[in-house]
């Protein structure tokens, strides 16, 4: 996973709650500057075995922040 970047978000590709967590992440992301990645659950293994179906995941600082929903306003506090 990429350690330059402060918020990831893991999904899968086709995953409607994955397309609206990548939304919410970009928005609150760029308006705060903050670096951001993605990565496909589906290309790892350790993600896989890690999270399954309980997808999106976002990470802030390496630390779980939020699973299926993202909540912008929690993610901006979040960001600080």
């Amino acid at each position: 996973m990429s350690r330059s970047a402060r918020v990831v978000l893991i999904g899968r590709a086709g995953c409607h709650l994955c397309d609206e967590a990548r939304d919410v992440v970009a928005r609150v992301c760029t308006a705060a500057g903050v670096t951001w990645t993605e990565h496909d659950v589906d290309a790892s293994p350790d993600l896989l075995a890690r999270y399954t179906d309980h997808v999106p995941v976002v990470l802030v600082d390496g630390v779980p922040h939020s699973r299926f929903r993202v909540d912008a306003a929690r993610l901006r506090a979040a960001l600080g």
